[in-house]
């Protein structure tokens, strides 16, 4: 691992420039971002007044009990909005008319528990409530939460997205996620055709500052020749825990503070500490290269940079209005719901104590 002198040297060549730029970055991330049609700041104000805190209150004390799951329901919302867009369908289980987005081989890594606390937390908040918040709205504040909680930026999401009625292709999923093994060509590609631009593409990225990875998502950057854009020590530390391309064994993404939400993803990838092709890339890639660096010695700009990423990946083909449904279970689909009238008779019952 580079030392923090190294690392320090790597940052002075380029800090200057980045106190003159900063400042403009800083004002252009202030500004209002858009909001889709259908979706506000205020949206259940009156209809669940209390459903933020409902959902934060709880959260907190899943990630004290538990820092790891804050990743797994961060990642669960990126990989539910690029996949036909933010409508909970990556929740579902399968049915009769074929297998879940969750059978997709992308979606396999995809924490088991994290689809339990967003179900938890229907629960809890239709409770309260009745049946009135979508799962896809509850994705989307799970997810901001997981970054605040654990350190990054705190921000309003605009709600009022409701769930959507049809599963995503296997094929779908593979297309519309970004592989790990992908180069920065292919991932600047993949995000602008949802309109996400190059800054977006680096900003969410780093959001690997927090979780695990299994091997077999980076170990043919080891086997059987080493990655040469890969620092030796780390390496060698990766093979530790991986000795066999197909290990099944797990590593932390960042390697400095790994349950923290901070900047020092873009830290790693400067000292080729990056564990996916795709992570790595951004800095080797001289359209990339830049936004690293800005990000590694200026973490407000990209906390700022991150929640403008957010918004517009949250507002990825929402449904409102009048499309779509609310779920009265996140897994399943209220027409394949049998029991769904003795779901929302009790939720109802239940309701009623508060």
């Amino acid at each position: 691992m580079a030392s923090s002198t190294t690392t320090n040297k790597l940052f002075s060549a380029f800090a200057f420039s980045l106190l003159i730029l900063s400042p403009l970055a800083l004002d252009v991330a202030k500004a209002d971002q858009p909001i889709q049609d259908g979706l506000s700041l205020s949206f259940y104000d009156s209809i669940c007044p209390n459903l933020e805190s409902i959902v934060r209150k709880r959260l907190k004390k899943v990630y004290k009990d538990d820092i790891g799951q804050a990743a797994g329901i961060l990642r669960l919302h990126f990989h539910d909005c690029f996949v036909q867009g933010c409508d909970g369908s990556v929740l579902l289980d399968g049915s009769a008319s074929g297998p879940s987005e969750k059978s997709a081989i992308p979606n396999l890594t995809l924490r088991a528990r994290a689809f339990k606390i967003i179900n938890d937390l229907r629960h809890r908040v239709h409770r309260e409530c009745g049946r009135v918040v979508s799962c896809a709205d509850l994705v989307a504040l799970a997810a901001r939460d997981a970054v605040a909680v654990t350190g990054g930026p705190d921000y309003k999401v605009p709600l009022g997205r409701r769930d959507g009625l049809n599963f995503a292709t296997a094929q779908a999923t593979l297309d519309n996620l970004v592989a790990p093994f992908a180069n920065t060509t292919t991932v600047l590609a993949k995000l602008a055709v949802k309109n996400l631009d190059t800054t977006d593409a680096v900003a969410l990225s780093g959001a690997h500052t927090i979780g695990i990875a299994h091997c077999t998502s980076f170990t043919d950057r080891l086997y059987p020749n080493q990655d040469p854009t890969m620092d030796k020590t780390f390496a060698n530390n990766l093979k530790t825990t991986c000795p066999t391309a197909n290990t099944n064994a797990t590593t932390d993404m960042d390697i400095r503070s790994p349950n923290k939400f901070d900047n020092k993803y873009f830290v790693d990838l400067m000292n080729r500490q990056g564990l996916f092709t795709s992570d790595q890339d951004l800095y080797t890639d001289s359209r990339t290269r830049g936004i690293v660096k800005s990000f590694a010695v200026n973490q407000t700009l990209f906390f700022e940079k991150f929640v403008i990423g957010m918004l517009k990946m949250g507002q990825l083909g929402v449904l409102t209005g009048n499309n779509g449904e609310i779920r009265a279970n996140c897994s399943v689909r209220n027409k394949d719901n049998f029991l769904i009238s003795s779901v929302v008779e009790d939720e109802g019952s239940q309701a009623s104590q508060f």
